[in-house]
Protein backbone atom coordinates (compact mmCIF):
# COMPACT_ATOMS: atom_id res chain seq x y z
CA UNK A 1 0.00 0.00 0.00
CA UNK A 2 2.75 2.36 0.87
CA UNK A 3 4.41 1.38 -2.46
CA UNK A 4 1.37 2.46 -4.35
CA UNK A 5 1.10 5.42 -2.36
CA UNK A 6 4.86 6.79 -3.43
CA UNK A 7 4.21 5.61 -7.51
CA UNK A 8 0.48 7.60 -7.53
CA UNK A 9 2.43 10.65 -5.25
CA UNK A 10 5.26 10.31 -8.11
CA UNK A 11 2.91 9.86 -11.18
CA UNK A 12 0.67 13.36 -10.09
CA UNK A 13 4.55 15.16 -9.36
CA UNK A 14 5.63 14.12 -12.85
CA UNK A 15 1.84 15.47 -14.50
CA UNK A 16 1.99 18.99 -12.54
CA UNK A 17 5.57 19.11 -14.23
CA UNK A 18 4.14 18.13 -17.40
CA UNK A 19 1.53 20.52 -16.82
CA UNK A 20 3.48 23.49 -15.78
CA UNK A 21 6.04 22.82 -18.44
CA UNK A 22 3.03 22.69 -21.02
CA UNK A 23 1.83 26.53 -19.78
CA UNK A 24 5.10 28.11 -20.06
CA UNK A 25 5.53 30.63 -22.64
CA UNK A 26 1.15 30.45 -22.89
CA UNK A 27 -0.81 33.26 -21.67
CA UNK A 28 -3.16 33.34 -19.03
CA UNK A 29 -6.50 33.55 -21.21
CA UNK A 30 -8.57 34.92 -17.84
CA UNK A 31 -6.74 37.77 -18.04
CA UNK A 32 -6.57 38.70 -22.07
CA UNK A 33 -8.76 41.39 -23.83
CA UNK A 34 -8.44 41.56 -27.43
CA UNK A 35 -9.80 44.00 -30.15
CA UNK A 36 -11.16 42.58 -33.47
CA UNK A 37 -11.84 45.50 -36.61
CA UNK A 38 -14.50 44.30 -39.09
CA UNK A 39 -14.31 46.09 -42.34
CA UNK A 40 -17.57 46.57 -44.17
CA UNK A 41 -16.13 44.82 -47.48
CA UNK A 42 -12.79 44.25 -48.83
CA UNK A 43 -13.00 47.00 -51.31
CA UNK A 44 -9.57 48.99 -50.89
CA UNK A 45 -11.13 52.12 -49.49
CA UNK A 46 -13.46 50.15 -46.75
CA UNK A 47 -9.94 48.21 -46.22
CA UNK A 48 -8.30 51.38 -45.80
CA UNK A 49 -10.77 52.75 -43.86
CA UNK A 50 -10.63 49.80 -41.28
CA UNK A 51 -6.80 50.65 -41.05
CA UNK A 52 -7.78 54.16 -39.97
CA UNK A 53 -10.72 53.40 -37.39
CA UNK A 54 -8.26 50.94 -35.99
CA UNK A 55 -5.67 53.32 -35.76
CA UNK A 56 -7.97 56.08 -33.79
CA UNK A 57 -9.24 53.33 -31.50
CA UNK A 58 -5.67 52.50 -30.33
CA UNK A 59 -4.63 56.42 -30.09
CA UNK A 60 -7.75 56.51 -28.00
CA UNK A 61 -6.75 53.95 -25.52
CA UNK A 62 -3.62 54.86 -25.43
CA UNK A 63 -4.42 57.99 -23.95
CA UNK A 64 -7.00 56.02 -21.61
CA UNK A 65 -4.98 52.74 -20.47
CA UNK A 66 -2.94 54.29 -17.79
CA UNK A 67 -5.25 53.05 -14.74
CA UNK A 68 -6.00 49.03 -16.68
CA UNK A 69 -4.18 46.60 -14.71
CA UNK A 70 -6.60 43.79 -15.81
CA UNK A 71 -8.48 42.93 -18.79
CA UNK A 72 -11.84 43.46 -16.37
CA UNK A 73 -10.59 47.09 -16.21
CA UNK A 74 -10.45 47.32 -19.45
CA UNK A 75 -13.94 46.11 -20.24
CA UNK A 76 -15.50 48.34 -17.15
CA UNK A 77 -12.99 51.25 -18.77
CA UNK A 78 -15.11 50.14 -22.55
CA UNK A 79 -18.78 50.37 -20.73
CA UNK A 80 -18.05 53.86 -18.62
CA UNK A 81 -16.31 55.45 -21.69
CA UNK A 82 -17.83 53.74 -24.83
CA UNK A 83 -19.63 57.01 -26.01
CA UNK A 84 -16.07 58.23 -26.09
CA UNK A 85 -14.65 55.48 -28.13
CA UNK A 86 -17.74 55.46 -30.32
CA UNK A 87 -17.26 59.16 -30.83
CA UNK A 88 -14.05 58.72 -31.85
CA UNK A 89 -14.62 55.75 -34.54
CA UNK A 90 -17.80 57.56 -35.73
CA UNK A 91 -15.42 61.20 -36.75
CA UNK A 92 -12.70 58.86 -37.90
CA UNK A 93 -15.72 57.05 -40.02
CA UNK A 94 -16.91 60.51 -41.34
CA UNK A 95 -12.96 61.87 -42.07
CA UNK A 96 -12.28 58.97 -43.90
CA UNK A 97 -16.15 59.53 -46.59
CA UNK A 98 -17.55 56.21 -44.98
CA UNK A 99 -21.19 56.29 -45.89
CA UNK A 100 -21.65 53.70 -42.88
CA UNK A 101 -21.69 53.42 -39.12
CA UNK A 102 -20.34 51.09 -36.81
CA UNK A 103 -21.41 49.06 -33.65
CA UNK A 104 -19.49 48.29 -30.80
CA UNK A 105 -19.63 44.77 -29.29
CA UNK A 106 -18.20 43.48 -25.62
CA UNK A 107 -18.51 39.45 -26.34
CA UNK A 108 -16.47 36.63 -25.91
CA UNK A 109 -15.30 35.52 -29.47
CA UNK A 110 -12.99 32.99 -31.31
CA UNK A 111 -9.29 33.85 -31.98
CA UNK A 112 -6.99 31.74 -34.25
CA UNK A 113 -3.05 31.38 -32.45
CA UNK A 114 -0.90 34.42 -31.84
CA UNK A 115 2.57 34.97 -30.47
CA UNK A 116 3.82 37.81 -29.09
CA UNK A 117 7.23 38.37 -27.83
CA UNK A 118 7.69 34.44 -27.41
CA UNK A 119 4.69 34.28 -25.52
CA UNK A 120 2.01 32.24 -26.98
CA UNK A 121 -1.81 33.20 -26.95
CA UNK A 122 -3.21 29.92 -27.87
CA UNK A 123 -6.67 29.62 -30.22
CA UNK A 124 -10.17 29.88 -28.80
CA UNK A 125 -12.55 31.79 -27.03
CA UNK A 126 -11.79 35.45 -25.65
CA UNK A 127 -13.52 37.96 -24.63
CA UNK A 128 -13.28 41.21 -26.76
CA UNK A 129 -14.14 44.52 -28.31
CA UNK A 130 -15.61 43.51 -31.85
CA UNK A 131 -15.73 46.71 -33.47
CA UNK A 132 -18.40 46.33 -37.09
CA UNK A 133 -17.98 48.60 -39.43
CA UNK A 134 -20.77 49.13 -41.73
CA UNK A 135 -22.56 45.48 -42.96
CA UNK A 136 -19.38 43.86 -41.43
CA UNK A 137 -18.53 42.00 -44.37
CA UNK A 138 -15.06 42.85 -44.95
CA UNK A 139 -11.80 41.09 -43.74
CA UNK A 140 -10.97 42.12 -40.12
CA UNK A 141 -7.62 43.16 -37.91
CA UNK A 142 -7.29 42.28 -34.58
CA UNK A 143 -4.94 42.08 -31.65
CA UNK A 144 -4.50 41.81 -27.92
CA UNK A 145 -5.32 45.13 -26.31
CA UNK A 146 -5.10 43.73 -22.45
CA UNK A 147 -2.22 43.55 -21.95
CA UNK A 148 -1.79 46.28 -24.36
CA UNK A 149 0.39 44.36 -27.15
CA UNK A 150 -1.79 46.57 -29.78
CA UNK A 151 -0.29 49.87 -28.22
CA UNK A 152 3.02 49.02 -29.11
CA UNK A 153 1.66 49.94 -32.27
CA UNK A 154 1.48 53.65 -31.84
CA UNK A 155 5.11 53.57 -29.67
CA UNK A 156 8.68 52.16 -30.56
CA UNK A 157 7.25 48.92 -32.06
CA UNK A 158 5.21 47.93 -35.06
CA UNK A 159 3.34 44.45 -35.23
CA UNK A 160 5.10 42.52 -38.44
CA UNK A 161 3.07 39.35 -39.11
CA UNK A 162 3.01 37.30 -36.20
CA UNK A 163 6.48 39.02 -34.55
CA UNK A 164 6.80 41.74 -32.77
CA UNK A 165 9.86 44.69 -33.88
CA UNK A 166 10.92 46.52 -31.22
CA UNK A 167 13.34 49.36 -32.14
CA UNK A 168 15.38 50.26 -28.86
CA UNK A 169 17.52 53.61 -28.98
CA UNK A 170 20.67 51.90 -26.51
CA UNK A 171 20.29 48.95 -29.10
CA UNK A 172 20.81 51.55 -32.35
CA UNK A 173 23.54 53.42 -30.23
CA UNK A 174 25.83 50.38 -29.85
CA UNK A 175 25.60 49.05 -33.21
CA UNK A 176 26.39 52.26 -34.99
CA UNK A 177 29.15 52.67 -32.14
CA UNK A 178 30.20 49.02 -33.26
CA UNK A 179 30.41 50.44 -37.24
CA UNK A 180 31.88 53.97 -35.87
CA UNK A 181 29.53 55.93 -37.31
CA UNK A 182 28.15 58.84 -34.59
CA UNK A 183 24.60 58.77 -33.48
Amino acid sequence: MRRFIQVSSICIAAMSIIWLTAQTGQADKDNIFRLHVIANSDSAQDQATKIKVRDAILEYENENMEEIQSAQDIKEMLFRQGSGLMDTIESTLADSGADYGAELRIGTYGFPDREYMDKLYPAGDYQALRVVLGKGNGQNWWCVLFPPLCILELKDGEIEGDKVKMESLIFKLIKEGAKGEKP
